[in-house]
């Protein structure tokens, strides 16, 4: 398994388990939400056009043989897919999950996602849209999307609570890696 793709709806961890299994691993761990977006202030405002994400993310891929790719690449990334050894999905509640991505997001842009702040009705909307994720459609990052995606997939899928600490979820992917 040298090429591992950790995935989930937004909150999960999969950045954060990404970074701990490339460490683990002694490889890099390349964010999706890095050749998604345009730069922008605010952030994540404006898509990056398919091709030039592609053509970006196969370039950093191409560069090493061992790599994690953590977030999402459901919809526009299924190129990648024979690439792929493993597919780790994170699932977690809801609740959970907007919780990590107030603090994240407060975190990076403090007072600026408060009331009256700069960012706040973008916060909003990024929170309305995550919470959206169990019942959302086709047309959203959704569960039912990712489940579609996963059924399809030709490598193994390992399937973990995200509510467990980072570590036990490395050790269990790490376990799985080298069986």
């Amino acid at each position: 398994m040298r090429r591992v793709h950790v995935t989930g709806a937004a909150g999960s961890g999969t950045s954060t388990l990404g970074q701990a299994l490339a460490e683990a691993i002694g490889c890099p761990c390349h964010d999706t939400d890095d050749f998604l977006w345009l730069p922008t202030d605010p952030p994540y405002q404006e898509l990056r056009p398919v091709a030039q994400r592609m053509h970006r993310l196969g370039r950093v891929l191409d560069a090493s043989d061992h790599w994690v790719l953590a977030g999402g690449i459901t919809g526009w990334g299924d190129a990648l897919i024979p690439r792929l050894d493993l597919v780790v999905f994170l699932s977690v509640e809801t609740g959970l999950r907007l919780s990590r991505i107030r603090r994240r997001e407060a975190a990076r842009h403090g007072e600026r996602i408060e009331a009256g702040g700069d960012l706040a009705a973008v916060h909003a909307a990024f929170l309305a849209w995550a919470a959206g994720y169990e019942t959302g459609g086709h047309g959203q990052r959704s569960r039912s999307v990712h489940e579609a995606w996963l059924a399809d997939l030709p490598c193994p899928v390992l399937r973990l609570d995200g509510h467990r600490p980072v570590e036990e979820l490395r050790a269990e992917v790490m376990g799985f890696v080298t069986a």
